[in-house]
């Protein structure tokens, strides 16, 4: 069963502010974070670079939108570096600092979904949530893998090509590797793959247009999701539809500013790219207070 959640609600836990004046001071500020697909776990995990992104951001609200460890790897090939601790040590930071945190269950962490409906500390265990913004739209909070029809109805396929995937995301970490010692930027072959065969274009697009339909059957007015591993933010299908990207190969997170503005921030060697999305922030009139 779905357990929803308004994050306007007023129980939060009072924030330390012994805490919130320990933090540096090149730390932003916002409303709500969003990440996904972290995949702790597995050899192509960024780490690192999230752990940085983590303690350059404070929210009021993180949302981790599924997939955040990888089940399905662990089961079969146990791989915890002290860095993935790190990211979790972390995470129980910005809990024990009085932060809200929400983590919507995803496929490859599915065990999360035993939990759903459970309150841990500052921690929620959710199937979905809805978030209200500043923009005055109400957000549909998934995952997505239900709306994958290749998850949902082919799971050895998908078991498939999650093999293939993490094959590519380790020619990342080589090629990458050897670029660093030319003194060139990160770049993801997978990535770069992924998006030039026509399929798994046709597969994206399908991907968002089914999200925002979902989306407008819980009427709401945005959907905020993950899964594919392909960030981006448009109002192509009438509702405003963001994708977190992953930390695998992008190192994509969504963050919420106070003002309402969304923005896409890709966190690469330390240093942050707005990418493209909507210019502006027009609020929506018939959103629920």
């Amino acid at each position: 069963m779905a357990f929803l959640r308004d994050d306007n609600r007023g129980d939060r836990p009072a924030q330390s502010p012994d805490r919130d004046a320990a933090l540096p001071s090149d730390v932003v500020k916002v409303r709500s974070l969003f990440i996904s697909d972290v995949h702790l776990g597995t050899r192509g995990c960024q780490a690192e670079r999230l752990i940085d992104f983590l303690h350059h951001h404070d929210a009021d609200t993180v949302f981790l939108v599924g997939d955040i460890v990888d089940g399905w790897y662990l089961r079969s090939s146990w791989y915890w570096p002290g860095t993935h601790n790190a990211v979790v040590q972390a995470l129980v930071d910005i809990a024990r600092r009085g932060k809200r945190i929400v983590y919507v269950a995803g496929n490859h962490d599915e065990f999360v979904r035993d939990y759903v409906g459970l309150t841990f500390g500052s921690v929620e265990v959710v199937e979905h949530a809805i978030h209200r913004g500043v923009d005055g739209r109400a957000y549909l909070v998934v995952h997505g893998d239900h709306f994958d029809l290749v998850v949902r109805h082919a799971r050895w396929l998908a078991l498939l090509g999650d093999a293939g995937y993490r094959t590519a995301l380790a020619s990342n970490v080589w090629l990458n590797w050897i670029r660093s010692r030319f003194g060139l930027a990160y770049w993801s072959f997978s990535s770069w793959a992924k998006l030039r065969v026509k399929n798994g274009v046709n597969h994206i697009g399908r991907f968002e247009e089914v999200l925002s339909s979902e989306a407008r059957r819980h009427a709401a007015q945005g959907v905020i999701c993950g899964h594919i591993h392909h960030a981006a933010m448009h109002d192509e299908f009438g509702i405003r539809y963001i994708n977190t990207g992953d930390w695998v190969k992008s190192c994509t997170g969504v963050v919420e500013h106070h003002d309402g503005r969304f923005e896409i921030i890709r966190w690469v060697e330390a240093r942050p790219q707005q990418m493209p999305g909507p210019s502006s922030v027009v609020p929506f009139a018939g959103a629920v207070a």
